[in-house]
């Protein structure tokens, strides 16, 4: 998942965390003594800002943030008494270099708080979201501000051209979506509703990870594992030593519905208790649960719509999106969902046959016995599984001679490990990003390790974005939840954890090759239906052949992995395709009906899952056998993130992204004119120019290509 907007929309000045007006952060103390050492305070000694976090400790984060907020306040005050004409100079561009100290803290805060949350950093993030928030809504709502960018946007819009001309209207664009145009009266309520929706929506985050150690599957025999490899017989032993050791072993809940282990355990009442832990997490039935936030939330997002004269959540949150509205997204939606249902109930038939075949004709499949079933008819179908192909996916190959060979074929980039830069966690690694003439362009940080204190998935982000006017590089960085191999050992990736590598590089990319004058314009800082075209596209390197050979060596011999394997593991990528579709569908589907209501029809607490329940019969993708990818009681995406009527925007960003595919299979994949046009007119673009322009730019349609994207899924 890309999760940079979730800093940006704070950067930007987009409030994505909203607490009651009446709320004030909790005071924590501070001692004066840490205030003078904070390094935070002043800019980073290290090359190019980068963080040091050998002197960062987490109680320097708030002062620093409250030091920052006052920074920004004072040039924004600065700005608000200037007794000048307004000007794009003295009001549009002064504010976009305003806040350079509280971008650089909080770029920094709400990583560690993501990837490695403590309990001190808990308990600086309670203060933290209510201050952002409060201060957020002071810029948005102060009038005498806003009048200063509304002249200039009525007196110099048309005068301006390039980057000047599209931050005046991004700027100007994130104030009246916010609310500055609204009445007095109105302006106050939207004000609450931003506060309560921050604590609201940090209760979520913080809720979920409990939620999912919570819900650890404990095993006391070892038997109960049959069907395991050794491997994973010793991470769940690793596991559990980490978490406790309530029993001998145990098998960690990760972020989505279905569990990946579920097509491995032979033991079925094993399977079932997995996968009941998956999907009851946070909805009440045991020590979690997430319904009386989520309704409110949903609740408070209708009626800010509603001020706004939307008539829904979901209609007010398109407006600034390739979609444009909830006609199109559902129009779109419907399109896949035609091709989807008739594939569906064929696969779902065709496991259950094969499962009879050795369980008998009254076996009646189960939700948590498809993944093991469908693993063996895969088996059997293209005779190789997981575990076969897994030695060839050595996580540091992967990295090394896989993602970082294909932007160097492709980009012509180049990648030094350096060893001198802190981490805030000793399992993380820094590279130099250079171009092909030896320039650096960007510095890479990876942390692909799962532990109690990351939450779930994966996302990029970055600590400092590209800017021409502040001569920032971008410092960017990957997360992602692999379970570390036992020191000595290498940690061994499926293939859709290598995928998942390539996808959230593809994010990095588009971080790193940014190439904008302004912080609000560059990099990711892009529509939600947009920003997953890079890293969606970037995932066909993975089974490009000279890439794919080139790092799926076997981890003890270095030998390639064999031809005849190589065809069937990648001639199989399609197999029960309408499984991953149709539960991304249910999961889009149920987004977008929650975000469709209107403040009085959102259901109660009570009532939530029912309304799950008749969102997906109405629109035929009620399914035992497909549930959503997220259910709503953890679909983190929407209750805790930024993509609030916006998961649809993964399947729209995946046939812009077929459609890139296409135009570099039919030009040459790994060929560098190719590649190098692909950096000019979209990498490096940011937000500069309209979304459809540069999509259009570079592939030469007039519009996305749905039907290439049924084609490349099989269906």
């Amino acid at each position: 998942m890309h999760t940079q907007l979730k800093h940006l929309l704070f950067a930007a000045g987009i409030a994505c965390f909203t607490l009651t007006a009446q709320a004030q952060p909790r005071k924590l103390q501070v001692k004066k003594t840490v205030q003078a050492a904070n390094p935070l305070m002043k800019p980073s000694t290290l090359p190019y800002n980068a963080p040091d976090f050998s002197k960062i400790e987490s109680d320097y984060y708030l002062p620093a943030i409250q030091a920052a907020i006052e920074a920004q306040r004072q040039e924004i005050k600065k700005i608000t008494d200037n007794k000048q004409k307004p000007t794009f100079a003295n009001t549009v561009l002064a504010y976009e270099r305003s806040g350079q100290m509280l971008n650089r803290v909080t770029g920094i805060f709400f990583c560690v708080t993501e990837a490695d949350k403590t309990p001190d950093l808990e308990k600086a993030e309670a203060a933290v979201i209510p201050m952002m928030t409060n201060f957020e809504n002071e810029i948005k709502f102060n009038q005498k501000f806003f009048q200063r960018i509304k002249y200039v946007y009525d007196h110099e819009l048309n005068l301006l051209k390039g980057e000047d001309k599209k931050l005046l209207e991004e700027v100007y664009k994130s104030f009246t979506h916010a609310g500055a145009l609204l009445p007095k009266e109105k302006m106050a309520r939207m004000q609450e509703i931003n506060n309560r929706l921050a604590k609201l929506q940090q209760d979520f985050g913080n809720m979920l990870p409990k939620a999912a150690n919570e819900a650890t599957v404990w095993v006391n025999d070892v038997k109960e594992l049959s069907g395991l490899s050794e491997t994973d017989i010793a991470q769940c032993k690793k596991d559990a030593e980490g978490r406790g050791g309530k029993a001998p072993y145990c098998i960690v809940i990760t972020n989505t519905t279905q569990q990946p282990i579920l097509a491995s355990l032979e033991n079925r009442a094993l399977r079932e208790r997995v996968y009941n832990a998956s999907i009851h997490r946070t909805d009440g039935t045991g020590a979690y649960n997430a319904f009386p936030i989520i309704v409110e939330i949903a609740r408070l997002r209708a009626e800010k719509a509603e001020l706004m004269d939307f008539k829904d959540y979901a209609s007010y949150s398109l407006e600034n999106t390739m979609a444009k509205n909830t006609t199109n997204a559902y129009a779109f939606l419907r399109q896949l969902i035609a091709a989807y249902q008739p594939k569906a109930e064929a696969e779902t038939k065709a496991i259950e046959d094969y499962a009879r075949q050795t369980e008998g004709t009254d076996f009646h499949l189960q939700p948590y016995d498809r993944f093991f079933y469908s693993a063996k008819m895969k088996k059997a179908q293209y005779s190789f599984s997981d575990d076969d192909v897994k030695p060839y996916f050595n996580l540091d190959s992967v990295l090394v001679n896989g993602i970082f060979y294909a932007a160097h074929r492709v980009y012509g980039l180049n990648f030094r490990e350096r060893t001198d830069l802190p981490t805030y966690h000793k399992d993380m690694k820094v590279f130099d990003v250079l171009d092909s003439n030896g320039k650096q362009l960007a510095l890479f940080y990876c942390d692909y390790f799962r532990r109690p204190t990351k939450r779930g998935g994966a996302w990029m982000s970055a600590f400092l974005k590209q800017s021409g006017d502040r001569k920032q590089l971008p410092l960017i960085y990957n997360v992602c939840n692999y379970a570390k191999a036992p020191e000595g050992q290498p940690t061994l990736l499926t293939w859709d954890e290598t995928q998942t590598m390539f996808h959230e590089f593809g994010h990095a990319l588009h971080g790193m090759l940014s190439n904008c004058t302004y912080n609000t314009l560059s990099g990711t800082s892009v529509s939600r239906d947009f920003v997953e075209m890079p890293s969606q596209f970037n995932e066909s390197f993975a089974s490009i052949p000279e890439v794919f050979n080139h790092y799926a060596r076997h981890y003890k011999t270095g030998e390639a992995m064999p031809d005849d394997l190589r065809e069937k593991m990648l001639g199989s990528l399609n197999f029960q395709s309408a499984y991953a579709l149709g539960e991304n569908l249910a999961a889009t589907c149920v987004d977008m009906a929650w975000h469709c209501l209107s403040s009085t029809e959102i259901p109660t607490a009570e009532e939530a899952q029912q309304f799950e329940t008749k969102v997906l019969k109405e629109i035929g993708l009620l399914n035992a056998q497909i549930p959503p990818r997220y259910s709503t009681s953890y679909f983190n995406h929407v209750w805790g993130g930024g993509y609030a009527a916006g998961y649809y925007s993964y399947l729209w960003s995946e046939v812009l992204a077929v459609n890139v595919a296409d135009y570099f299979e039919k030009h040459g994949a790994l060929t560098r004119a190719v590649g190098d046009a692909f950096r000019a007119k979209v990498l490096s673009r940011g937000n500069t120019r309209d979304l459809m322009f540069i999509f259009s730019d570079f592939t030469g349609l007039s519009a996305p290509d749905a039907k290439s994207l049924l084609k490349a899924r099989g269906l």
